[in-house]
């Protein structure tokens, strides 16, 4: 039987400017327990899935930039620098060239550097499952539908907050990006919905934030530093 790790390839897809987070450097290079926040990010699914093919998709313009970060931070972690597309769509087809022969492929945001092993573990096997898996989690907040006769309250329950990793079987992935662009692709499910592949949702974690504004980026420093301190008591 194979194990969690068995040919799996990663793309991790770090194309963001930053615009919101009203910083001079993309989100994906601020320092974040002093390394950069894609460093975390990359590591996450090294240190979950140590046999896995790891592809990082960055603009052409930030290659070289990331690879003087590798240099002075050291970071030997084996991974693959391919050049992103327009939109998240053409940049996950590019890191698709460089997945290998994978039997899962797994596509994850650069953003989300606080993602559990737990996680990772539990979107791949149940992806060997149901083909097509992807982690969420229920809103907290209340919820309003805003349309040209104003707004109403919307059943929360009936709703679900999207997460990565999404963790598909390749031939599905692969199948479903082979389709022309859609504007109404937001994520990698919504392609592979798009090419008829339903999709299983598998439980995800309030604490994999996607780091988009300076709150996030505050919130990641309070959750890392509160695991480092977790891990270093067990260890006492």
């Amino acid at each position: 039987m194979k194990n969690a790790t068995d040919s799996i390839a990663v793309i991790i897809v770090a194309g963001g400017s930053g615009a919101r987070m009203g910083a001079r450097l993309p989100k994906q290079f601020l320092p974040l327990d002093g390394r950069p926040v894609l460093m975390h990010t990359v590591q996450r699914f090294a240190d979950a899935l140590p046999q896995s093919r790891i592809v990082v998709v960055l603009p052409s313009s930030h290659i070289e930039y990331w690879n003087k970060l590798c240099r002075r931070h050291g970071f030997a972690v084996p991974h693959i620098v391919c050049t992103g597309g327009a939109n998240r769509f053409e940049s996950v087809s590019n890191g698709l060239r460089h997945a290998g022969e994978a039997e899962l492929i797994a596509v994850h945001d650069g953003v989300r550097p606080l993602v559990s092993r737990e996680i990772i573990e539990r979107a791949t096997e149940d992806a060997r499952t149901y083909g097509a898996v992807i982690p969420v989690v229920r809103p907290i907040d209340s919820m309003r539908r805003i349309d040209r006769d104003g707004s109403r309250i919307v059943d929360r329950s009936l709703y679900r907050i999207v997460q990565t990793p999404q963790v598909f079987r390749a031939d599905i992935l692969r199948n479903a990006y082979a389709r022309p662009f859609d504007e109404r692709f937001t994520d990698d499910a919504s392609v592979v919905e798009a090419a008829g592949q339903p999709v299983y949702l598998c439980e995800g974690s309030y604490e994999n934030i996607k780091i988009t504004t300076p709150v996030d980026m505050l919130t990641a420093e309070a959750l890392l530093a509160q695991r480092q301190r977790t891990s270093a008591t067990a260890g006492e």
